[in-house]
């Protein structure tokens, strides 16, 4: 149940419960709306100017707004609740642009109160569609590209619980997560475009493995986009290979391994049920620690076991653990958590996905063809800009994209090409063009083996105090012995003026 402070009712919002077995990586989020309710109290601090009472005065309006547009949802009044939704929400934005501005305000308060209704709606709007996604549905009010048990609401997929618990409960909204969300929405902003389509095309092989595994969607999508941008055939400088980057050994024990030829770690399909099957056992380890098991994931189990010992519950932020893991596992946790927030909330954040229809769909070669020549002449078909080249290598994983695949092979692609595909690549100039580009001769020039040059010899001039190793060391690119060599010197012997012949530098 909710824990009721003396506020009035705009502000009850702001205290509601968070599990015990949470309170500490939640702590940072409690606090700020603790401090705020605080605030709301009054105290013995000077009353407030009128202008920041005005704000604040809107921000208990818009909570206010918030709770009747979740009333109006759960009476099944979906247009009203998306009206009066966006009304509130719009108001908080704009008290939140002025309290900027304006002397006394306290940013903090509008920025605890956007979180927290971030939070409530994730567990009001179950079977009803959410603002935040509905641009990313198809007219029939699925998500396109699934079929079956997949073919969940955004709204639906986006509560989808971690073992009984709220995602956005375990997303504790702390400095590092927020520092990885500007770097999302800012320098990675084409990073996370590029994982969100090709994570939509890869959706209805990837997605149900996750779903069979009771973990949510916006978890798988925060790993990819982090780990491997949705590039099926990623390969990390350590070894870690395919869109969720599984270690060789790690892929083995969850059935990742060499089939016919194919390393099937490259397969969106089997990386997902690998990974879910990982992270259910981390999680299992971890008591459901979220953060500790992204650590576990990235900077391996048995470290973050050590670390942890038997208190499970400790934040992963606790210098503890905090201060013992690699930067790079200090960065990646809270990536992950930040992109799978804006997976589920991208409007909130002023971000816009594309609408992508990733129904699957496949093709019967009428000709013979690469994936590169298909690329070719299917062109921008559909929009795509960027041209088609990734999708197709994603959804062919066991394919050569270079070599020509037979009539009629088949070949898996998005559902809206197969009618591009007819109309670009069976007939007319575009598959001529892409077979010459394709079949195009690169001359073949032979290495050569050329001797290394003669070096050419300088010349120096001893000076009193000089010693070989001083002269050496001066020129820097020197060695004693070779100056003794080239001068005949034998015992360092050297005198105040005698010129000497120098090797040329050999960096």
């Amino acid at each position: 149940m909710p824990v009721i402070v003396g506020v009035s009712r705009g502000q009850m919002f702001l205290m509601s419960y968070f599990p015990v077995a949470r309170s500490l990586r939640l702590a940072p989020l409690a606090a700020a709306l603790g401090l705020l309710a605080a605030c709301a109290t009054g105290g013995s601090k000077p009353a407030a100017p009128a202008s920041v009472k005005a704000l604040y005065a809107q921000l208990d309006q818009a909570s206010q707004g918030y709770e009747t547009a979740l009333q109006q949802a759960r009476d099944n009044d979906t247009d009203a609740s998306e009206k009066t939704l966006k009304q509130s929400l719009d108001q908080l934005r704009d008290a939140a642009a002025h309290c900027e501005n304006t002397e006394g305000c306290d940013p903090q308060r509008f920025f605890s109160v956007f979180d927290h209704l971030l939070r409530l709606k994730d567990g009001s709007f179950i079977g009803d569609e959410s603002p935040d996604d509905k641009d990313n549905e198809s007219p029939s009010g699925q998500v396109a590209g699934l079929n079956g048990a997949a073919s969940l609401p955004q709204a639906q997929r986006s509560v989808i619980l971690l073992h009984g618990q709220k995602l956005s409960e375990l997303i504790a909204m702390n400095g590092p997560v927020k520092a990885a969300l500007e770097m999302w929405l800012t320098q990675w902003r084409p990073n996370l475009m590029d994982a969100y389509v090709n994570y939509e095309y890869l959706r209805h092989e990837m997605w149900p493995q996750y779903q069979k595994a009771d973990l949510p969607e916006a978890l798988l999508f925060g790993i990819m986009a982090k780990e491997s941008g949705g590039k099926v055939h990623a390969v990390s400088r350590s070894g870690a290979a395919g869109p969720l980057q599984f270690m060789y050994a790690t892929g083995l024990r969850f059935g990742l391994g060499n089939v016919n030829g194919f390393d099937t770690r490259f397969d969106p399909a089997d990386a997902a049920r690998a990974n879910a099957a990982y992270i259910n056992e981390q999680l299992k380890a971890f008591n459901d620690n979220l953060e500790l098991t992204l650590g576990a994931y990235n900077g391996g189990e048995g470290r973050m076991r050590r670390l942890v010992g038997s208190d499970t519950s400790v934040s992963f932020y606790d210098p503890r653990i905090y201060d013992q893991l690699s930067q790079e596992t200090r960065d990646y946790v809270p990536s992950v958590l930040a992109a799978a927030w804006l997976f589920l909330h991208p409007n909130s954040y002023n971000l816009r996905f594309p609408k992508i229809d990733g129904v699957p769909g496949h093709i019967t070669l009428k000709r013979a063809a690469s994936i590169s020549e298909l690329t070719v002449c299917l062109g921008e078909a559909g929009g795509m800009q960027d041209g088609w080249f990734r999708t197709l290598r994603n959804l062919n994983p066991r394919l050569d994209p270079q070599q020509e695949q037979p009539v009629g092979a088949v070949l898996q692609l998005p559902k809206p090409l197969e009618k591009a595909y007819a109309s670009r690549c069976v007939d007319g100039p575009w598959p001529i063009l892409a077979s010459d580009l394709h079949n195009a001769v690169v001359p073949v020039v032979p290495v050569r083996h050329d001797p290394p040059p003669v070096s050419k010899a300088r010349r120096y001039t001893v000076r009193h105090g000089d010693t070989i190793s001083s002269i050496a060391r001066r020129q820097g690119c020197s060695s004693v012995h070779e100056i003794e060599h080239l001068n005949g010197i034998r015992h360092h012997s050297i005198r105040v003026g005698q010129v000497l012949k120098l090797p040329a530098c050999r960096r």
